[in-house]
């Protein structure tokens, strides 16, 4: 289990400078290595007695997963990851920590959601894309919270985990609709690996926090 993260690590950065395009499925192959790796580590780490909120994150990793090998084919892979924000939000909600700083952050992100959002949507109707624009703005609605979620929490991995998945998905959403970014590839893909590998790790920082208010 201690050798997970370095395979992680070698796993993601051969699927993002090494593995070609073509074929598609070669790609997807190597693609999906670093999140099985991932939700194998999430679920070694697991304690003895797994929760509800312990299956539910396993179900978000499993479905994100899923969604990595079908946004190829957008709507799909978009409806995959929705799906997988949502079971992280009900696990995110069996940890909540109220707390008014942490609550605020709600505010941010509204911000964040509309200030992207307004290019985006406007982008996919220039585009004739209109039909995509009722998705897209659900899946924004659930990522945000699934963010805010993760902060109230008061876990620092899962706050940091879901911030880069929003980056990942803001990388990819703009080279996608907006305009094209450079090394978009390297960009979505390393935040979105990090952001996964943080959320898993979550689970340890847990266990270390429950272990070390048992000592105390």
């Amino acid at each position: 289990m201690k050798r997970l993260p370095v395979l992680i690590l070698v796993t993601s950065i051969l699927y993002i400078l090494i593995i070609p395009a073509d074929p598609l499925l070669l790609k997807l192959f190597f693609k999906l290595i670093p999140m099985i790796l991932i939700i194998m580590y999430a679920f070694f780490t697991l304690p003895k007695q797994k929760t509800k909120a312990h299956w539910l994150l396993l179900l978000g990793f499993v479905f994100c997963s899923i969604g990595d090998g079908t946004i190829h084919w957008f709507i799909v892979g978009l409806t995959a990851f929705l799906i997988g924000h949502l079971f992280y939000i009900a696990s995110f909600a069996f940890q909540w920590r109220f707390s008014k700083w942490r609550f605020a952050c709600v505010l941010p992100l509204i911000l964040y959601t509309w200030v992207f959002g307004r290019p985006l949507i406007q982008a996919l109707t220039n585009s004739g894309e209109q039909a995509l624009i009722f998705p897209v703005s659900i899946y924004m609605i659930v990522i945000a919270s699934m963010t805010w979620f993760a902060i109230m929490t008061g876990n620092v991995y899962l706050a940091l985990g879901s911030i880069l998945f929003v980056i990942s998905d803001s990388f990819l959403a703009w080279n996608r609709f907006v305009s094209p970014i450079h090394y978009e590839h390297i960009l979505v893909m390393s935040t979105y690996y990090a952001a996964q590998f943080f959320i898993a790790y979550s689970i340890r920082s847990n266990k270390k926090a429950n272990a070390l208010s048992m000592v105390s």
